[in-house]
């Protein structure tokens, strides 16, 4: 059996030893078979670092150079190179690295050509495959899908229709991506699960939806239960500020807002400040205020319904002629004018 001495950077030949440290720094200790070849490693060398406890193997043919946990910027770096160069970050991990969905911990996303044969290796990296993967990549470091594609690839991940067109609104609705933008992105990479639902979401983000808290108000409370449909994203000013209401109802002759507060879902910065001098606002200015979550309209939509046709009622809309009941769980099919 040969006997492998103790390795060190004088092993590397000298004209590549300065960039060493480099390319471990730019990749948090995390490096490739092929990279280590490049810099003269033998497969001796390799074995030698890991029977020795010096590296540790982490994907099949990527290795770290250090003991201990991996970082995050460690575990991407390591995906990326398992994908042999090709790869690039995408789902989850995109949109986490795009900032429109929270940090949480899972295994890193990458997308590889369609011929590849990288596999997913639990509990580290999860493998998908795309025939337009250099029109889906933008140009970052690391690289990851485009915001547009990140969203679709989250769309057509889900279990229900019902939620990739929550999908398609939540996350379209925390960027500045366009509805024209997504929907070209839809048309040149026509998605092959949840069509309908992925365009039914886009439309709704067109026509001011801005959450699936928002489809969900539209839908099981004004809808089902016959209620005037508000105006979304309405602006008002404070302090000189243009900021937003959810939801107003003065069309149709009531000074009415309704927030809807969608921090149960995901969070923003500064939401509370906000929402301070908006309340101020519609207090100088006499307008009723409601505020629902996700769990109100979800769990109580009849009893969000019931509690927001009073107010309206109270403050002057006339429901004389109003759409008619259609929620089963009320048991009534009636016009909203009547009694409940």
């Amino acid at each position: 059996m040969p006997t492998h001495k103790r390795w060190s950077e004088e092993s590397i030949p000298a004209e590549q030893r300065p960039s060493w440290p480099v390319l471990l720094g730019e990749q948090h200790g995390i490096v490739s078979r092929r990279q280590l070849r490049a810099y003269g490693h033998t497969m001796s060398d390799i074995r030698a670092n890991l029977d020795s406890g010096r590296w540790r193997r982490v994907l099949p043919r990527v290795y770290s150079t250090f003991t201990g946990e991996l970082s995050r910027p460690a575990k991407i770096r390591a995906a990326l190179l398992y994908g042999d160069g090709y790869a690039i970050l995408s789902h989850r991990t995109a949109a986490e690295e795009w900032k429109i969905l929270p940090v949480i911990e899972g295994p890193v996303e990458i997308t590889v050509p369609y011929t590849f044969s990288a596999v997913s290796q639990a509990p580290l990296v999860i493998v998908h495959r795309s025939r337009a993967l250099p029109h889906i990549a933008a140009g970052t470091n690391p690289p990851r899908t485009r915001v547009m594609d990140t969203i679709l690839d989250l769309a057509t991940a889900q279990r229900t229709p019902q939620r990739a067109t929550n999908t398609i609104v939540d996350l379209l609705g925390r960027t500045r991506i366009s509805v024209t933008a997504m929907q070209a992105c839809v048309l040149a990479r026509p998605p092959f699960r949840y069509r309908p639902a992925i365009r039914y979401g886009i439309a709704l983000v067109g026509g001011g939806l801005m959450s699936a808290l928002e489809v969900a108000y539209q839908e099981k409370v004004e809808d089902d239960h016959g209620l005037p449909r508000g105006n979304r994203q309405t602006p008002v000013e404070v302090d000189g500020k243009t900021l937003w209401e959810d939801v107003t109802y003065d069309p149709h002759g009531a000074a009415v807002t309704v927030r809807l507060d969608g921090r149960a879902t995901h969070s923003t910065p500064g939401v509370a400040f906000r929402d301070r001098r908006r309340d101020n606002a519609a207090e100088l200015a006499g307008r009723a205020r409601l505020v629902y979550g996700w769990q109100d309209v979800q769990d109580s939509p009849c009893a969000v319904a019931a509690e927001v046709r009073t107010i309206l009622i109270r403050e002057g809309w006339d429901p004389t002629g109003a759409r008619e009941v259609t929620c089963t769980k009320c048991g009534r099919r009636d016009r909203v004018g009547r009694e409940w």
